[in-house]
């Protein structure tokens, strides 16, 4: 799926990550409490994130709703990447982040100390990520993607994996895996490096895909819920430093953010997006709110962001497979925990 060079190259994120944990852990660089700012019982009054352009996320949701009072979010920029935003989490940068289940594995196994507390994206009939063709091209299958070139928005995460899946699947060996190309593309451009034929396939997910079929002339060749139907697909982390000094906040955070996908899940789809809409247009960020119409679910499969195992193991069995874990290297539940979660039972 990506030459010899790209495995060096994740080969070397993966221990540049390491790195920087073991750095940021001796150092103490990267303070992620801020106990001066604190009252009553919550250690730190304060969380730092990212966000997404023109998109609200959960936590974004949950303060909007009153239900992280009176912690208040700190945004210190935009994402497009779940492996940077949960670098960013090892690194001290951002209190929280979110990030593709199988990239969370990854970093843990390069060492990381991180763990998912809550889902925070999911796959559904109505959320889903499309690997697009033009109507008139000559990719019809798996095969045909031998030689060709896949834009995604990063490479190394859920899209890289639900290709590598579909491949297999459909009996392509590990050498004709890497013949077909990935190329790492912003999501607000993949549409136009389609239409312009700089690339095969685009994958188009959620608001850029529902827009992108609108204007016709694509379609899917297959998606992330063909594979594997209904899954939450990826968590918010944070760093087991941060969990050990601020449990309570932790808590907080966990359990107003569980409560934000519950209503976004419970309430009708008009009363979520107007929501949405006040919600982009009040925090000033200059962002156009146009495109949250197009919200359909969560995605998430587990009430209230609560994780069960198999999203873990899937995927750690994956790795394993292809050879970037060892057998028995992690365990899946140790992954994760639900103990903050109000929704687990």
């Amino acid at each position: 799926m990506y030459s010899a060079r790209q495995k060096y190259n994740l080969s070397f994120f993966s221990i540049l990550i390491f790195i920087i944990t073991a750095a940021a852990v001796l150092s103490g660089c990267g303070k992620q409490t801020s106990n001066a700012a604190s009252s009553g019982k919550y250690e730190t009054l304060e969380l730092r994130y990212q966000g997404a352009v023109n998109s609200v996320t959960y936590p974004e949701l949950a303060q909007d709703l009153g239900y992280l009072d009176p912690i208040k979010l700190k945004w210190i920029g935009n994402t497009t990447s779940g492996p940077q935003d949960i670098q960013s989490t090892v690194t001290g940068d951002v209190d929280f982040g979110s990030a593709f289940n199988g990239a969370i594995v990854k970093l843990m196994a390069a060492g990381a100390p991180i763990k998912s507390v809550i889902g925070s994206y999911g796959v559904d009939k109505e959320t889903w990520s499309g690997f697009f063709v033009l109507d008139n091209s000559p990719i019809k299958s798996a095969r045909d993607l031998i030689g060709k070139k896949v834009g995604m928005n990063t490479l190394g995460a859920h899209h890289e994996f639900m290709l590598k899946e579909y491949l297999r699947r459909n009996g392509l060996t590990e050498k004709e895996i890497n013949q077909v190309t990935l190329v790492a593309i912003p999501p607000v451009n993949t549409e136009q490096s389609l239409r312009q034929k700089q690339i095969d396939v685009a994958v188009l997910g959620g608001i850029l895909r529902d827009k992108a079929l609108e204007r016709g002339g694509i379609h899917a060749l297959f998606s992330d819920y063909d594979l594997f139907g209904k899954f939450t697909a990826g968590s918010y982390v944070m760093t087991d430093k941060f969990l050990k000094e601020n449990p309570n906040t932790a808590k907080k955070f966990v359990e107003g953010t569980a409560k934000a996908i519950e209503w976004a899940r419970t309430t009708p789809r008009e009363e979520v997006i107007a929501r949405y809409e006040k919600i982009i247009n009040e925090r000033g960020r200059n962002e156009d709110d146009s495109t949250i119409k197009y919200w359909k679910s969560t995605g998430i499969a587990g009430k209230g962001g609560v994780i069960s195992n198999k999203e873990f193991s899937v995927w750690e069995n994956w790795l394993v497979e292809d050879g970037e874990l060892k057998k028995g290297q992690l365990k899946a539940n140790e992954l994760y925990t639900n103990k903050f979660n109000p929704f687990h039972k």
